[in-house]
């Protein structure tokens, strides 16, 4: 897998090398450089074939919008990771503490209705495995 990363980085570095060589004609365009400009130009063109060609290998891959906001405000994409793990860890307490709460509630429910309907909850019991009928 991380060759396919790898191989797409490479190409991506050959492009924005590429784009910054093109700037630079450009910013300076003299009538004698048209051939290198059509050079360079046909290189941008074979790069973004090579990099769809790396996209066509990473089809699998799927990063949330989130984590591009965290770049697009300078923010470290891993950071967006960070924060996902702390919530997912706190919903995971609050929901646990949930689970305790209602497993209690059930053995206190169950207690006080075995003092009120003996008959009713023994055979409750007995159904759900708990105590046999007395």
């Amino acid at each position: 897998m991380a060759e396919k990363f790898d191989n797409l980085e490479e190409h991506l570095e050959k492009f924005i090398e590429n784009i910054r060589q093109l700037g630079i004609i450009v910013s300076d365009f003299q009538p004698s450089s048209q051939t290198v400009l059509n050079q360079k130009l046909n290189f941008m063109i074979t790069g973004l074939q090579d990099v769809e060609k790396c996209r066509q290998q990473l089809n699998d891959i799927h990063v949330p919008l989130e984590a591009f906001e965290y770049i697009d405000q300078g923010r470290n994409p891993q950071l967006y990771t960070k924060e996902c793990l702390e919530r997912a860890l706190a919903k995971n307490e609050q929901v646990k503490g949930k689970i305790d709460t209602m497993t209690k509630f059930k053995s206190l429910l169950i207690t006080e209705l075995g003092k009120v309907f003996p008959e009713e909850m023994a055979k409750y019991r007995a159904i759900h495995g708990d105590d046999p009928p007395s």
